[in-house]
């Protein structure tokens, strides 16, 4: 651990933090106005206009939920809705593993027994991100697994202005099974699940369920579980998130910028009804019940 101690101590104070932070994510943020939609009013939500004027910044959202839940999935379909890149700390923190540089080895540990990595490394590889994506003319952006504790959440406050804070929100059975069933394709890097889900409604809450999502011909000899996700490190994974979540929940709650967002079942049912709960349309769905 000597390698990683050393550069938590390059970047351990608090003020030093929030200077590389803001550096970094200054290059995409400026002001905007807001507007407040009418499913809003009630919750208190502001949600920003989708950037019209290139001059402007686009949204500054951030995607909470418990691992497996789906973060990644509806992150990344509203970064190609809206127009605005999609940055996930998981996959910030599986390329600097997969680099094999001085830090891989002792990240990849502390992730395949499911705990989180000091907020330092975190910041620092967002910064960098943020930093490139900024060079390159990147306006706005949609966070996925970050904040994940208090801290986090205070440094980001401190640096930008988060708009909308969606947190998804799903059975712990059904978060298990998703897990243990997700798949990669070692080749392309794209995510799969065989995990079929139909879970009968009890105690008032609904049944739900979910199809698999298979790998095209191409890829299905080619799947491979990720290390991390085995049924031990999944339940504790869920318990650390669960242990730090809600006081990251109620930071923002707090703040009126938080959406709690059930998800009914798979992609097709959730789907539409995440975009109406945002206020979204979509116009090409719009434009085939209207032919």
């Amino acid at each position: 651990m000597a390698a990683l101690n050393r550069f938590v101590r390059a970047a351990a104070g608090t003020a030093a933090t929030l200077s590389v932070a803001r550096r970094a994510m200054s290059a995409i943020a400026s002001e905007s106005g807001a507007r407040m939609p009418a499913s809003f009013a009630r919750a208190g939500l502001a949600l920003p206009e989708v950037r019209r004027d290139p001059a402007e910044r686009n949204v500054q959202w951030v995607f909470l939920g418990c691992p497996g839940v789906g973060k990644g999935t509806y992150a990344s379909r509203l970064s190609q809705f809206l127009g605005v890149p999609h940055i996930a700390t998981g996959d910030l923190v599986r390329e600097e593993i997969s680099s094999a540089g001085p830090l891989a080895g002792q990240l990849e540990e502390i992730v395949n027994k499911g705990k989180l990595l000091p907020d330092e490394v975190i910041i620092d590889l967002l910064s960098k991100r943020l930093e490139g994506g900024g060079a390159k003319g990147e306006s706005g952006f949609i966070l996925d697994g970050f904040p994940r504790t208090i801290r986090q959440a205070e440094i980001l406050e401190g640096v930008m202005d988060i708009d909308l804070v969606v947190n998804l929100k799903l059975r712990e059975e059904v978060l298990i099974e998703k897990c243990l069933g997700r798949r990669v394709c070692n080749e392309c890097g794209k995510n799969f699940n065989v995990a079929s889900i139909n879970l009968k409604g009890e105690n008032g809450r609904p049944g739900i369920s979910m199809a698999p999502l298979p790998p095209p011909p191409q890829c299905a000899s080619k799947l491979i579980t990720r290390a991390d996700d085995t049924e031990d490190v999944v339940k504790e994974r869920l318990r650390v998130y669960h242990e730090l979540s809600e006081p990251v929940e109620e930071f923002y709650r707090s703040r009126g910028k938080l959406l709690e967002f059930d998800l009914p079942g798979g992609i097709p049912e959730s789907w539409p009804k995440l975009l109406q709960a945002l206020n979204l349309v979509d116009h090409d769905e719009k434009q085939s019940a209207a032919a």
